[in-house]
């Protein structure tokens, strides 16, 4: 190969890269920025803690949001409570626990989904729990780094209803300065990126006319 072919060679090598790096840097730079947004956004406290709603739903993913919709309940701010995804983020056992207290409430005022594994699936199973049960407002209890995607499923699954967040606090998340603890600075990596993919996926439903349930 002479050397005017082999400059020939690489300057066509080298044509990919004049666009290729710049975009991976914009890319970079808008999921930096992104995410800033995203982690600024993360509720540090419930809004509203006293507006009463026809259902609470909990997502599972931990015992603390267990323990907030049953203290909801007890409390009056509705007469029915939905665990959603009960066989991927808790065992039954582990339910009859925290329930163990008040047996009644369990009887008549708690319903366990089993059909959701992921939080669209929550967002429909709910869906049409309320649709069943003739509800239009529900509080959301979940973590509070999960609150966006799931606020984004459920709005997307219950456009008519009134949705009023209701966060939780895990321990284990560590939300004042985050990015000084590692395991929550990577939990909110990797919600970050879900919320993304979930956005991305509703548009592409959009775009395809299947849905916010497909």
């Amino acid at each position: 190969m002479s050397s005017r072919d082999g400059q020939a060679k690489a300057r066509v090598l080298a044509r990919p890269l004049r666009w290729l790096l710049p975009s991976l840097a914009v890319i970079v730079v808008l999921w930096l920025g992104g995410f800033y947004l995203f982690t600024s956004s993360l509720p540090m406290a419930v809004d509203d803690e006293t507006m009463p709603a026809d259902a609470i739903v909990v997502l599972t993913g931990g015992s603390e949001r267990l323990t907030e919709g049953l203290d909801l309940l007890h409390r009056g701010l509705s007469k029915k409570l939905l665990v959603s995804g009960v066989y991927r983020g808790v065992e039954v056992a582990e339910l009859m626990r925290i329930m163990r207290g008040s047996p009644a409430d369990f009887d008549c005022c708690v319903v366990l989904g089993y059909d959701a594994d992921n939080t669209r699936g929550n967002a429909i199973e709910s869906a049409a729990w309320m649709e069943k049960e003739g509800f239009r407002t529900l509080r959301l209890v979940t973590a509070s780094y999960h609150m966006p995607r799931s606020l984004f499923e459920f709005r997307r699954a219950l456009p008519e209803a009134t949705i009023i967040p209701h966060p939780v606090f895990p321990d284990r998340v560590k939300h004042d300065e985050w990015w000084r603890w590692p395991g929550t600075t990577m939990l909110y990596v990797r919600e970050y990126n879900k919320y993304l993919l979930a956005r991305l996926r509703a548009l592409v439903d959009d775009l395809l006319g299947t849905g916010a349930t497909a």
